[in-house]
């Protein structure tokens, strides 16, 4: 596939997301929901489409398309995915996290809004992505709705991107620079963590063997760490034109990134052994499994 035919299907995966998102954050209260409150529903909206690369439910998405499925239920697990990335987005802009101004080339929901209507915003766009999950729709084998409840829940909480969080936040204000393993561990977590899940649950919804699994989650785990490697070259490299936020904000902050540790040649070296490492995960699968290999090429040579 061509980068040009990658880019393209980036692009209608993302507006197929972008369709089902609307739907789902409609002002029509689902069983059992009193009426939506407006204000906070415009703000959910506000964080969720706003665009963006949607790459975890992409991820998901041609994960199960591996192994010849695809349709309503897995975009619904998409979705529900892309809601829990939202999420932690509107809540690490806030003031007491990274306290951005700007998101997506818009201003953050707390800049449209307000700090309370933003925090009330990533609990509900959270708490909605775990009805979806495990709503029956979603899947119909609720054995594989409630792995996929579980594995949300553990790859985006206490030992997952919100403990990754709690890290970064911790190094900011140490006086001691944490070194590259802790480095590594703390970009598993905070954003790792969710790319791979998006393939691990692609996989789940697959029933993939055992052995799949294990090359699966290979992949996932080198994908994730070769995204925050691109994205901290971004942050140093880039414009805040290109990257729709504040460029610089990582040493504005004295963030612990590779970037700082290995200097910016070295980290390009390890993004390109990160994105071989990944492309050779999906060996086991052959030709089927070149778009994921594809994505793995893009995300070291996006440029925002």
């Amino acid at each position: 596939m061509s980068a040009n035919d990658l880019q393209n299907r980036l692009i209608a995966t993302a507006a197929d997301i972008e369709t089902m998102l609307e739907n789902l954050l409609s002002s029509q209260s689902l069983p059992g929901e009193y009426p939506r409150p407006d204000r906070l529903l415009a703000a959910m909206r506000h964080a969720c489409l706003a665009g963006g690369k949607r790459l975890r439910p992409f991820l998901l998405i041609e994960t199960a398309r591996l192994f010849d499925l695809q349709g309503h239920g897995i975009m619904r697990a998409a979705c529900a995915l892309e809601l829990v990335h939202c999420y932690s987005l509107v809540h690490d802009d806030l003031p007491a996290m990274d306290d951005d101004d700007l998101r997506r080339g818009r201003p953050t929901v707390h800049k449209a809004f307000d700090e309370a209507t933003a925090i009330l915003a990533g609990d509900s766009l959270l708490t909605l992505a775990f009805d979806i999950m495990g709503d029956e729709p979603t899947h119909a084998d609720p054995l594989i709705r409630a792995k996929l409840v579980t594995g949300l829940a553990r790859h985006a909480g206490l030992g997952g991107m919100a403990g990754g969080q709690m890290l970064d936040l911790q190094a900011e204000q140490s006086p001691h620079p944490l070194d590259q393993d802790q480095i590594l561990r703390l970009q598993a977590m905070k954003t790792g963590a969710l790319l791979l899940f998006a393939v691990e649950a692609g996989g789940l919804i697959s029933k993939a063997s055992a052995y799949e699994m294990q090359c699966l989650a290979a992949y996932g785990r080198a994908l994730g760490a070769a995204f925050q490697i691109a994205d901290d070259i971004l942050d140093m490299e880039g414009s805040a034109q290109q990257l729709g936020k504040r460029a610089g904000k990582d040493a504005e902050r004295n963030k612990a990134t590779l970037v700082a540790i290995l200097g910016i040649d070295q980290a390009k070296a390890r993004l390109n052994d990160l994105v071989e490492e990944a492309v050779n995960a999906l060996t086991p699968f052959g030709a089927r499994a070149s778009i994921l290999q594809d994505t793995a090429r893009f995300t070291a040579a996006r440029n925002h």
